[in-house]
């Protein structure tokens, strides 16, 4: 006991401690930590990360900055995540064919390799929303009712009771949902992109997100019994019709009743 006692008073005593827990934490970490091969294996390459680069430089970077950082022409991308790129990109909003209140929707420009791969660069940059899964598109199971509700309560003021779209203010406009991909709408409500808030997993869940998808989907498999369904734009549209045709009707028939009198 007496030699461990000055060994412990020893002036590169905490020298070696500090090396005997150092090593300690390395060896834990190896143990613990996922082995190189099984980030790779469940990672984009290398070589799809500078592919993304090399597409990024020569389409994106003139508003976005060479290294994404933001320009006065566009917003850093550093950390939206691959789910940002992928709705955008994958919509064909971006890249932007003009600047205005908001980015209009156009003809995809990019294969989907393409995009996987820019999507990817955007990724390496910092952490954010990655694209989601097919077990996260998943919404077979998924409960429509309580989509609706989650729907009423979040999204109709702006995209319509019936994901028809609708105008916001300053020139801008809520899309309409119908004919969406899930992916491209699980997406919108990961990131938000332009005027919508961003509904993440801490507001909604994955299971909500798949509720919201089936109600949408099941929405644009309801009949129309009545007929046309007038855009489904709500009473405006409905009301302007029957003003339109009722009082029209009712002045043809006073007109041709007064024609006759004659």
């Amino acid at each position: 006991m007496g030699w461990l006692s000055r060994r412990r008073r020893h002036r590169l005593a905490p020298v070696v401690l500090l090396m005997v827990a150092l090593g300690g934490t390395g060896a834990a970490y190896s143990a613990f930590a996922p082995t190189t091969g099984a980030q790779a294996a469940t990672g984009p390459s290398a070589a799809t990360v500078e592919e993304g680069r090399q597409l990024f430089l020569r389409n994106c970077s003139s508003c976005h900055g060479l290294n994404a950082e933001g320009t006065a022409d566009g917003p850093s991308l550093i950390g939206v995540g691959a789910a940002s790129v992928d709705f955008q990109v994958g919509t064909g909003r971006m890249p932007a064919r003009q600047l205005g209140p908001q980015v209009e929707q156009k003809p995809v420009e990019f294969n989907d390799e393409q995009i996987e791969a820019m999507a990817a660069y955007i990724a390496s940059l910092a952490p954010g929303p990655a694209v989601p899964d097919a077990e996260q598109l998943d919404y077979s199971d998924a409960d429509a009712a309580e989509g609706g509700s989650i729907y009423r309560t979040n999204c109709a003021m702006c995209h319509n009771y019936a994901g028809t779209g609708g105008a916001l203010t300053g020139g801008k406009y809520a899309p309409a949902l119908r004919g969406v991909e899930p992916k491209h709408i699980y997406e919108a409500m990961l990131t938000g992109p332009q005027s919508m808030p961003v509904f993440n997993d801490n507001n909604l869940t994955p299971e909500d997100k798949q509720d919201v998808i089936a109600f949408l989907k099941a929405t644009e498999e309801e009949p129309a019994p009545g007929g046309s369904t007038l855009g489904k734009v709500g009473p405006v549209s409905e009301g302007a019709v029957g003003w339109l045709v009722g009082l029209g009707g009712l002045i043809a028939c006073a007109v041709w009743l007064g024609a006759k009198a004659r």
